[in-house]
């Protein structure tokens, strides 16, 4: 019997933020594709929109008229997903399977930048700076308010993720629950802390005790280059594609150096690095199917800023990022999550390994400020239609 190769025979990977497994098949890699694609993200967008509901000045869909602003500009979402508390109480359940639980809160909206043509891929590292302070301002601001027990901050990028407009900007979601996978990524690092004793190497988490995240993240910045999963780091952060990665080009960025429970916790220094390597995640991506890549991304951390009646555990919260983007093989082809996914477990082709090292080929210079762009040809494969399998 041949001896088990990763990058060839199928297996499946744990993930212990969720508890959940993902299979990998890299067999499938050499499968046709004769599915849906998508139509390519528009790249040249002007840089101001008349139409446009977030270009300053403009008024959005709810009649309100937006500032004249020249760095960012947050607002309370006009169609927020919660509303602010007081609420009604939950009526009576009909049946103990049918239960209602009521939700307040409050939902914000971010603009990155006045420019209606940049993105995160495409703006200074000081501008990405600034945005993290605005998101570490919101989350102190609304994590204080009282009934409020979770702040989610999130990027929805280009219009496969549901974007409704390409203006540059994200959400912030105020909950007055924690959410679902928030909650169970939590309660893993909880358990973790309380049945692990912490690695001689790795940075200690609360009380000296063991921090998933950080031990996960030590490990991966000490795996040789050739067979890892990381994609790019500097002295605070690292941004890899973890071990059970779900989305093909799926990039988890986290603090390495220290346990960090939230942004709220981050040092001028480590903000700073955290914008540069935000930076170069981006263009990365940008540059890997010379596109606007698309994604979902969202920051996971300390539900809310520590409070004076605060439970101390919440501190076993490790500061990090998901970035989930659909693209599968080149800028018109996503992955679907259907079939086997929706009624079995996530499934995934090409090894997170191979993604990574696709990823880290990648220019940090970003493909449109190239100063001469090669033809797009067949026989120029780093175009629009590069396939990452074969790496």
């Amino acid at each position: 019997m041949a001896e088990f190769d990763p990058t060839t025979h199928p297996h499946r990977r744990l993930n212990p933020l969720t508890g959940e497994r993902v299979l990998v098949s890299p067999h499938r890699t050499k499968r046709p594709w004769l599915g849906q694609t998508e139509p390519p993200q528009p790249s040249d967008l002007p840089q101001y929109d008349p139409k446009c509901y977030l270009c300053p000045g403009n008024t959005r869909a709810g009649g309100a008229k937006n500032d004249e602003y020249k760095q960012t500009m947050i607002f309370e979402n006009d169609y927020a997903a919660v509303l602010p508390p007081p609420g009604p109480a939950a009526p009576a359940a009909p049946h103990p399977l049918l239960t209602t639980e009521p939700v307040q809160g409050g939902c914000d909206v971010l603009c990155f930048h006045p420019r209606h043509d940049l993105t995160l891929a495409r703006l200074a590292v000081p501008d990405i700076e600034r945005i993290i302070e605005e998101w570490s301002a919101i989350y102190n601001k609304r994590g204080n308010q009282e009934g409020i027990e979770y702040v989610q901050i999130f990027e929805n990028k280009g219009a496969m993720m549901g974007c409704s407009n390409p203006h540059p900007h994200g959400q912030v979601w105020s909950l007055s629950d924690v959410p679902s996978l928030p909650a169970t990524e939590l309660a893993n690092l909880k358990r973790y802390a309380l049945q692990n004793a912490p690695s001689a190497s790795a940075p200690k988490g609360p009380e000296g005790k063991a921090c998933l995240l950080c031990e996960y993240a030590h490990f991966e910045v000490g795996v040789a280059e050739s067979e890892g999963r990381v994609v790019v780091k500097n002295e605070h952060f690292v941004a890899l594609v973890p071990w059970w990665a779900i989305w093909p080009f799926e990039i988890m960025l986290l603090p390495y150096a220290r346990h960090i429970p939230s942004i709220a916790d981050l040092t001028s220094e480590e903000r700073s690095a955290f914008a540069s390597i935000l930076s170069q995640i981006t263009k990365r991506y940008d540059n890997l199917f010379s596109c606007s890549f698309a994604y979902s991304m969202g920051i996971h951390q300390r539900p809310v800023p520590r409070k004076a009646a605060d439970a101390a555990d919440a501190d076993a919260a490790h500061l990090h990022l998901h970035f989930d983007p659909p693209l599968l093989r080149n800028a018109s082809v996503r992955k679907f999550l259907v079939g086997f996914e929706l009624m079995a477990e996530p499934q995934r082709d090409l090894t997170p390994e191979q993604a990574a090292s696709r990823l880290r080929a990648c220019s940090e210079v970003h493909y449109l400020d190239t100063t001469e762009e090669a033809p797009k040809t067949a026989e120029n494969p780093t175009s629009k239609d590069v396939d990452p399998t074969n790496s």
